[in-house]
């Protein structure tokens, strides 16, 4: 079998030479799938995970954009619409100066997965730009948006593509972006998702990737006994995902005692109450300002600059904050002090090393595609009161979300059960791959 997925990864690897976070992606993947497929006579000879990880279209496109000074700028915008077998490509749009198409395409292929997982009708996709919303103003921003949109309207739709938020694309950047989309297309359609309430956005949709994460890690915990409750917690980022999964280990009864950014990380040993959790939400979310300004208003509490949190001590670990943020180091620096769960609040954000370095020791390890699947699922709630033309309580969507990471736990351990150990990896990836497999072996060669 490793001679298989070798052969395997020489083929993807020939095709896509130059994109290391894909292949990353693509790699672990393979590892658990394909001796499922070998097991499984439906699935032999019918190269499926071949046909899965070749994108249905790669579009990129240029993005010109007039700044304040009145200069002409030029960004290069992406969309991958990777698999659409199970429903309208589904995804996120990232604005930030790493995006390229290797990043999108890793994203566009752990979708597929993540979306599966949901039970939601929803294909996966993912686009972006390099273009940095940093520094700029909101009269600039909105002309980029506008641009952005002007070229990927004619590839979206709410029967084709239905992009949402992701890093550097918030409830502004969208409110822009729909804005044209409305204007280009003379239509009101539920064609982006993490809109405002005001105009077909779903109550629960900022909290919920953050939200999702804690429920999952609280249904791991679970099935140790343990609960969230009373534990120490670390969390990376300081962004939408990481306030809300601060938030909710809060309510679960959690301490919480980091979060960072990349300039560095904050340790408050006291934890982070509510008080001080909003201060940090005002902080980045409306100053735009540095973790870093989170000790001067809190002096009892330390800042490591450059530093991640992953030799603090604590129970439970969320990383919240970019790919590959934690390597395998970090991973026996959290074993050693005592961690016992691991929740993905980002996507990949744990490199190779570290996650063997997690299921090698048999701790409670869940993987973005099952964990963060939250936000993506809550986006199909959006989806759903658009098309329904309703909208829900907090309550019910709230309800309906803590639902849906139940039954993705439930199909990590359905398929990853390993005698007394759940290799939710394995899991997810398997419990993803069966529902899309099926659906494409239905609809032929396509």
């Amino acid at each position: 079998m490793d001679k298989k997925i070798e052969v395997f990864m020489e083929e993807v690897k020939l095709r896509n030479a130059h994109e290391p976070e894909f292949l990353q992606a693509v790699q672990e993947v393979a590892e658990t799938v394909l001796p499922y497929i070998a097991q499984h006579e439906i699935y032999n000879g019918k190269n499926i995970l071949l046909r899965m990880v070749e994108p249905e279209r790669a579009i990129m496109f240029r993005v010109p954009w007039v700044d304040d000074e009145g200069e002409i700028h030029v960004n290069r915008g992406y969309r991958i619409q990777m698999n659409s077998a199970i429903g309208p490509y589904k995804g996120g749009l990232r604005f930030h100066p790493t995006v390229n198409m290797s990043i999108l395409k890793f994203l566009a292929f752990e979708q597929v997965f993540k979306n599966s997982l949901t039970t939601l009708p929803m294909g996966g996709g993912k686009g972006g730009s390099d273009f940095d919303p940093k520094g700029k103003s909101d009269d600039e921003i909105m002309r980029f948006c506008h641009s952005f949109m002007a070229e990927l309207a004619r590839h979206i739709g709410p029967n084709t593509d239905v992009p949402a938020g992701d890093i550097g694309v918030g409830s502004r950047e969208i409110g822009f972006l729909f804005g044209m989309y409305r204007k280009i297309r003379n239509e009101f359609t539920g064609v982006l998702t993490g809109k405002g309430l005001s105009w077909g956005g779903s109550l629960i949709r900022p909290e919920a990737t953050g939200y999702g994460t804690v429920y999952f890690a609280e249904n791991m915990l679970e099935t140790k006994g343990e609960k969230i409750e009373g534990k120490t917690v670390v969390i990376s980022g300081s962004g939408n995902v990481a306030q809300y999964a601060a938030e909710k280990v809060l309510q679960l009864g959690g301490k919480v005692v980091t979060l960072s950014d990349s300039s560095g990380y904050i340790y408050d040993k006291d934890g982070i109450d509510e008080d001080k959790l909003k201060f940090v939400m005002e902080l980045k979310n409306e100053k735009r300002g540095r973790i870093s300004e989170y000790v001067k208003e809190y002096p009892n509490a330390e800042f490591t600059e450059g530093g991640t949190p992953w030799g603090v001590a604590c129970d439970v670990a969320l990383p919240c904050a970019t790919q590959n943020e934690l390597n395998g180091e970090d991973a026996k620096k959290l074993l050693d002090n005592g961690c016992i769960c691991v929740s993905e609040g980002a996507n990949m954000p744990c490199t190779p090393d570290a996650v063997n370095t997690f299921l090698d020791h048999k701790i409670l390890f869940a993987p973005g595609k099952a964990s963060n699947a939250g936000g993506v699922a809550t986006s199909g709630l959006e989806m759903s009161q658009n098309s329904l033309r309703v909208s829900w309580t907090r309550e019910e969507v709230d309800e309906r979300l803590k639902g849906i990471m139940k039954n993705i736990h439930a199909s990590c351990i359905e398929y990853g059960k390993e005698g007394d150990f759940v290799n939710y990896v394995k899991g997810a990836n398997i419990a993803g791959f069966v529902k899309v497999a099926d659906a494409m072996l239905a609809q032929g060669v396509v």
